[in-house]
């Protein structure tokens, strides 16, 4: 079979539980929408989210890229990086744990939500949870068993959905029925609380059925190793960091930049954050390709034609996320309407600046997979603190005079400029051939297409079906153009890989 071909197949299998959860926490927007009809509400759950993928970074020190690394040479190393990775682990993550409960109050006060100690303690044990399970999924990946990766993944989604309907649905049903114990749990004041509970059950349920991975551990702690490990991953951690200030710490400086008050800077995080979600395919596109490349490309780093195999890795990820900014952008109207009447009152002008940073974002993940290559993290470290400086920098800046709108452009403007720092430092230091002038063409081609159903719709007044019609011969179009632009050329170097 060819590589590419088995890697295009574990993306799918990847992406698919991507997908999923993606689709599903997608279906949950409007479901939130319509439940949290306070807007704000809508815009605590961001914000706090906002605040977990930092502490995750903390709490797991990107250990799962030091077993990539590492585990990846031979059975017996993999075997001793896992036990290594999960004893240090086992050892810090309730530490952490412990330390944000007792300081729970404190942290609270410090984030300006004194009165929400709970939401403290319910994350120190999700983000604790969550933790725990990162090296054994992380080995189930190195292992090439996607199904039981699928498998897991999917169960965590169901018993969150399960567990959002049944306090904030069931529980209120049952009380009109007569029952009196639902009464107990229950409080309609607080249905943000059941959003995170559902989290908190969820992570134990994955913890749980995790737990054979985990007792699997030889209980072998190598020092030598873990010392090459730690060297090997400290710069990651600030990779991560600057990650997360990228990806998510835009929905806190919203509510803390904004000129309004808490409750109306949380109401417009809210708004900001369901617009947002209308990007998920390109993220999904996004994660479902990390998942599978990652371990693709440690396990393949001696190939003799690796540095080509990587490049049209890269062309292929630029060549269908090119599809998807056109398809999603040119059937916005239909997803729109999924937000429901509060939601859908602006924020939809950041949905193209969001899609084109998520590109930006896979082609950096192609382009910056040498510095993981070569053990030269120091230098992504440094462009992650680059690309964190320019986040905060500009949200601080643009976000009081411009508002909401300043967020989606510095998204953008991060996840280019880092990957083109990726690239040209890459063609230094580990140079890969990628096809640059085709990746920059599916770009231009897909923005073109967008610019063009732009221009038509709004300058010739298209409205309703005209919209739909005119939009879907421009894809088609577009469908076409990318077709037989590659024919010859990327769909003959898959089928050969």
């Amino acid at each position: 079979m060819s590589i590419l071909k088995k890697l295009a197949g574990e993306t799918v299998i990847y992406g698919f539980s991507n997908i999923a959860s993606r689709l599903i926490n997608f279906l949950l927007v409007p479901y939130y929408t319509r439940v949290l009809v306070n807007t704000a509400d809508y815009g605590i759950v961001n914000v706090m989210y906002g605040y977990v993928g930092l502490l995750l970074v903390f709490f797991t020190y990107r250990l799962e890229t030091g077993f990539f690394r590492f585990g990846s040479s031979s059975p017996e190393l993999k075997e001793k990086t896992f036990s290594t990775t999960m004893i240090s682990l086992l050892t810090t993550t309730p530490i952490f744990v412990t330390l944000f409960i007792l300081f729970a109050q404190p942290i609270a006060e410090l984030i300006n939500y004194p009165d929400h100690t709970r939401y403290i303690i319910w994350f120190a044990l999700i983000i604790g949870m969550d933790t725990l399970t990162r090296i054994p999924l992380a080995k189930i990946r190195l292992d090439s068993k996607p199904k039981r990766f699928l498998l897991v993944q999917m169960t965590n989604i169901f018993v969150n959905v399960g567990a959002n309907l049944f306090f904030i649905n069931g529980c209120p049903w049952l009380i009109d029925l007569g029952y009196e114990w639902p009464k107990q749990i229950y409080d309609s004041s607080r249905l943000v609380d059941y959003v995170f509970i559902s989290n908190l059950l969820a992570s134990a349920v994955m913890l749980i059925m995790l737990l054979p991975e985990i007792f699997s551990i030889r209980r072998i702690f190598d020092v030598k190793l873990y010392k090459n490990i730690l060297a090997y991953v400290w710069p990651l951690i600030f990779v991560g960091i600057a990650a997360i200030i990228n990806e998510t710490l835009d929905r806190p400086m919203l509510e803390w930049l904004l000129d309004g008050t808490q409750e109306e800077n949380q109401s417009i995080v809210g708004i900001y954050s369901a617009n947002y979600k209308l990007a998920m395919l390109m993220t999904i596109i996004t994660q479902g390709f990390n998942y599978a490349a990652e371990p693709f490309f440690f396990k393949n780093k001696e190939r003799d034609d690796v540095k080509s195999l990587y490049g049209v890795v890269g062309q292929a990820f630029a060549f269908i996320g090119s599809i998807a900014f056109v398809g999603i952008m040119l059937y916005l109207s239909l997803a729109l309407e999924i937000l429901g009447p509060k939601y859908n009152q602006g924020g939809h002008d950041i949905i193209p600046f969001i899609l084109m940073a998520n590109l930006c974002l896979g082609l950096y993940y192609n382009f910056s997979i040498w510095f993981k290559l070569s053990d030269k993290t120091i230098i992504g470290m440094y462009i992650a603190i680059f690309g964190a400086i320019l986040t905060l920098s500009m949200n601080c800046i643009l976000i009081p005079k411009v508002g909401y709108i300043a967020a989606a452009w510095t998204t953008l403007t991060c996840y280019f400029t880092m990957a083109t720092l990726a690239y040209l430092l890459g063609q230094k230091y580990y140079p890969i051939n990628y096809p640059i002038g085709r990746i920059f063409t599916y770009i231009v081609l897909a923005l073109g297409a967008y610019t063009i159903s732009v221009y038509l719709n709004h300058y010739l007044d298209f409205i309703g079906k005209e919209t739909l019609f005119i939009n879907t011969f421009i894809f088609l179009i577009f469908i076409v153009i990318m077709y037989f632009l590659e024919k010859d050329h990327l769909f003959r170097k898959i089928l050969k890989g």
